[in-house]
Order: C-alpha cells, then sequence, then structure tokens
C-alpha cells in the first residue's frame, strides 16, 4: 500500500468514528473491505469520500458512515444468518459477510446482482449468497433470519419481513413516505411482538416491488 493510500484509509477510519461509528468489529470490517472495487467509472476516484455515489440502474452505494451506523445497529454476532434487501454495489453485503456466519444479499436488478457476485468471487467471499428476487417479500425459503438489513426506504416494515425475522432477531431498515423525510429504525422482535426504536434521519432511494428487466 502506498503512502497516499494508507493517508486515505487512515483518514476513511477516523470519518467513520467521528460520525459515531465506534463497534471496534465494525471498524475492523471496513478496514479489511475495500469501498474501491465497488465504486466504478467517473467516481471511483471518490470512494474514500463519506459521500453517496451513483451506481449503474439508477441506484447508489451509501455512504460510509451510514453503512456504518447500520451495520452497528444491527448487532451482528459471529453464528447469525442475515438477509441484506437491496444489493446494490455489494459493499455493505461484503462489510457484513466479515461478521456473520452466513450472508444472503437479494436485488431486483440482475445486472446488479451478476456484477456484485464478480466481486465477492475475487475477495473470496465465500458466504455471500446473492440472489436477483423482490426483497419487498424477503427469502421465505432461507427464513428465519437472525438479522435483516433493508437499504431502500419503505413508507413502514414490510410483513414478510418481520414475519421471516427470528424471536430475539433484529431488523435495521428506513422508513420514510417521501425521499425527503425517512429515518432509518430498528425493529426487535421479542416474544410479544416488535419494539421499534428510532436511530437517525436518512435518505435512500425507495423499496419497490417486482424484479426490474434485463436492460
Amino acid at each position: 500500500m502506498s503512502p497516499e493510500d494508507a493517508e486515505r484509509k487512515m483518514q476513511f477510519l477516523f470519518a467513520l468514528r467521528s460520525r459515531g461509528v465506534t463497534d471496534a468489529r465494525v471498524l475492523g470490517a471496513m478496514e479489511k473491505i475495500d469501498r474501491g472495487p465497488f465504486v466504478r467509472g467517473l467516481f471511483a476516484e471518490r470512494a474514500y469520500d463519506d459521500t453517496p455515489l451513483p451506481i449503474a440502474c439508477g441506484q447508489t452505494i451509501s455512504q460510509p458512515s451510514v453503512v456504518g451506523l447500520m451495520t452497528q445497529a444491527l448487532e451482528v454476532s459471529p453464528r447469525d444468518k442475515v438477509l441484506e434487501v437491496g444489493t446494490g454495489s455489494g459493499y455493505q453485503a461484503a462489510i457484513l459477510s466479515l461478521l456473520a456466519r452466513r450472508v444472503y444479499t437479494v436485488d431486483r436488478h440482475p445486472r446488479l446482482v451478476r456484477e456484485a457476485r464478480v466481486i465477492f468471487d475475487e475477495l473470496g467471499l465465500n458466504n455471500i449468497t446473492s440472489l436477483t428476487a423482490d426483497g419487498c417479500f424477503g427469502l421465505s425459503e432461507q427464513a428465519p433470519f437472525d438479522r435483516i438489513l433493508v437499504t431502500a426506504a419503505a413508507e413502514d416494515p414490510p410483513g414478510p419481513l418481520l414475519a421471516q425475522l427470528k424471536e430475539g432477531g433484529i431488523m435495521v431498515l428506513p422508513v420514510g413516505q417521501s425521499d425527503t423525510v425517512q429515518h432509518l429504525i430498528r425493529v426487535r422482535r421479542t416474544a410479544s411482538g416488535f419494539d421499534y426504536d428510532e436511530l437517525r434521519p436518512v435518505r435512500f432511494v425507495p423499496l419497490v416491488e417486482g424484479v426490474a428487466r434485463e436492460t
């Protein structure tokens, strides 16, 4: 690693800490997973900026500090089976793969799933299964999940995802009725129902039903 790259990585981690990402396991995973391969084209040189960036299919790769805060809120343990709804670039799933036993990630865009698989293979991340599917309905054949992370905003937590969360499990997702007013919430499933915590304002692309056509 060149001195310039080492400096950029140090600044990257400092930015995460200064914005509230303090969990040592999460910081360790984000240090190991280079954001560079997940950002392509014109925006590649901004891979280490703490900002969301455009990717293919009209989607975005989330701001690293938001990725860190969502991962931290999920409280992933090494034995957990995790579902991610919204593969996007694959960056979030790659980080989760270092923290969990197994990660299932789904996206409605076949191109994004294909491109993410290539990166997972190149990085040797063998505990990720990526699928083209309608994330609004989760992945019933692999349920229940210890943890569920949704990287697109719904008006309310989707019923099928709540149903696929194990008792004692946690789901983290943005909710909001428009793209300007959204909040990140954490849902815990208890023996008697669900507990909800509001974490912070966020801004995500909307959760869309159905599988996209190939373009």
